[in-house]
């Protein structure tokens, strides 16, 4: 498969995949597929992952984590500055990793592929040469 196809299937499954969470979120999701399906049980979740974080910070955190997870998958999207932001979603994604596993264990790291998304939007920020991106 061609370098330039590769790098825009990571690029889309890694934008789609943050700005789908952020969705579900706010309750764009139907219930039968949705995980959280509101902001409060995206928080309570939130919290269950941060557990040494004071309550009053929790909702705080969650509003980052959505931003950063809407401005990272809408650049994704259209391709600006992509190796920035495939770099700082690695980032942003071995934290939930890493989060996830003190809090809850390791399993619902791999059943959720947190690691391997981790992985591509690393293996995503080295590829330099550019296939349908806003230059920038």
């Amino acid at each position: 498969m061609d370098k330039k196809i590769i790098k825009l299937f990571l690029r889309l499954a890694i934008s789609i995949g943050f700005l789908s969470a952020s969705a579900d979120r706010f309750g764009w999701w139907n219930d039968d597929v949705s995980v959280w399906g509101n902001w409060s049980s995206f928080l309570e979740y939130t919290q269950l992952l941060n557990p040494w974080i004071p309550g009053s910070m929790i909702p705080a955190i969650g509003f980052m984590a959505t931003a950063a997870e809407i401005i990272f998958g809408i650049f994704l999207l259209v391709g600006f500055k992509t190796e920035l932001f495939a770099k700082l979603s690695g980032y942003l994604l071995l934290i939930f990793a890493l989060s996830m596993t003190f809090s809850t264990g390791i399993k619902g790291v791999f059943d959720f592929s947190v690691l391997s998304a981790s992985a591509a939007a690393f293996s995503l920020s080295l590829m330099k040469e550019k296939y349908l991106e806003i230059r920038g």
